[in-house]
């Protein structure tokens, strides 16, 4: 018996070790090649900036036409000061047109410049400040679109190279291997840098469109709330300073 024993013993196999560094996602990426490692790093830089834009703009949500109303409101009133300090308060592209605005409107009535320039000048001070918002929203969306762009690109390019090298292989094994199975094998290694490079590129695509879609809306009430303040501005100066005209200087301010 114990004889026995011994023998099924020495006959029985070693278990088998799984190899770590060709197992999991880890397997995939060495066994797809080195066209694997760009995707991946498009991977973790797309979802850094995926996540850097949602914490960006949800922290600049905010109820653009509720405080565009009260500005409005406390303009009306002559207490510009406290618009300006009204708009300091919130974040966001329309409290910050609207800050521009005022600013240079209250700037420019202590200087006594005639109403038209005031307009002019309050007009050019939100275009040029709407330039700076639309830059500071759209910031590294270019990186998305680029990521959705070159990660398939790279992947196709990836199994292409693969199966030109896979097929010489092939075909310097002939007559040694089943070259169905080297070949069905060799194939499925080699398209998982395409598959990867899809996964990568079409949650990019997808996230782009949502943020442009967001930006143009933010970008559509800044534009909005800077013609409502023009008009305003033109209302209060035409009903209320009357007088503007004749106390500014002699061909105005330059």
């Amino acid at each position: 018996m114990l004889s026995l024993l011994a023998q099924a013993a020495v006959n029985t196999e070693p278990a088998k070790v799984p190899d770590f560094w060709h197992t999991g996602a880890l397997g995939y990426m060495i066994d797809g090649g080195v066209f694997m490692w760009p995707i991946l790093f498009m991977a973790i830089l797309g979802a850094g900036v995926i996540i850097e834009r949602f914490r960006s703009l949800r922290l600049i949500a905010t109820d653009g036409a509720l405080l565009r109303m009260n500005v409005i409101d406390l303009l009306h009133a002559d207490r510009v000061e406290e618009a300006i300090a009204l708009c300091a308060q919130s974040r966001g592209p329309v409290p910050a047109i609207l800050a521009a605005g005022l600013h240079r409107y209250e700037l420019l009535r202590k200087l006594n410049y005639d109403p038209a320039r005031i307009e002019e000048q309050v007009v050019k001070a939100m275009d040029d400040y709407g330039v700076h918002i639309t830059a500071a929203l759209e910031r590294h969306l270019p990186v998305l679109a680029t990521i959705a762009n070159v990660a398939p690109m790279v992947g196709s390019v990836g199994t292409v190279v693969g199966m030109v090298v896979l097929f010489q292989g092939i075909v310097d094994k002939f007559g040694t291997e089943n070259i169905l199975i080297a070949a069905a094998s060799g194939i499925k290694l080699k398209l998982i840098v395409t598959v990867w490079g899809l996964l990568v590129g079409i949650p990019a695509y997808i996230f782009y469109n949502y943020f442009t879609t967001v930006v143009n809306r933010y970008i559509l009430e800044s534009e909005e709330t800077a013609s409502q303040l023009v008009e305003a501005l033109t209302l209060r100066m035409a009903t209320n300073e009357p007088r503007a005209m004749d106390t500014a200087p002699v061909g105005g301010h330059s």
